[in-house]
């Protein structure tokens, strides 16, 4: 499980440390795409194989299918850090999530999130009174005791 906040800087040529922590689970190769809410999200091989399994499921009849699935893997691409635990992001997934110098990465269960740090703090600050009842909510009927 990933999971975790670190707080990195983007260099001039796109690169951006990836915490020691997460470089075992998401391995020497993974792949970067576009995510939601304007961040990228970073899974493992293993991981990205199921994700693109699923999307082979999608009808592609259904208009929404066709969307998402043209907006989640014409950004995708198979990435991998260098001698010093750096990933180069390509220019339109950088573009995408508005990267500048500092970056907010996030575990986030199954993959990372790579964030413009002021989006970060932005989406932390619209939603910090709604997480109980989102809780609530997803754990509804559950015996979770969070």
């Amino acid at each position: 499980m990933l999971m975790g906040e670190y707080h990195h800087n983007l260099d001039e040529k796109n690169r951006l440390i990836i915490p020691s922590k997460f470089r075992f689970d998401i391995g020497e190769k993974f792949v970067i795409t576009r995510g939601l809410e304007k961040c990228l999200f970073i899974y493992s091989l293993q991981e990205w194989e199921m994700i693109s399994n699923k999307l082979k499921t999608l009808p592609f009849t259904k208009k929404d299918s066709r969307a998402f699935t043209r907006f989640f893997l014409s950004g995708a691409s198979i990435c991998e850090l260098d001698k010093s635990g750096r990933v180069n992001i390509p220019n339109i997934l950088v573009e995408y999530a508005n990267l500048e110098k500092e970056c907010v990465i996030i575990g986030a269960n199954d993959r990372l999130e790579i964030w413009n740090n002021d989006l970060w703090n932005n989406f932390i600050d619209e939603n910090e009174s709604e997480f109980a009842n989102i809780a609530e909510n997803l754990f509804e009927g559950d015996n979770y005791a969070l």
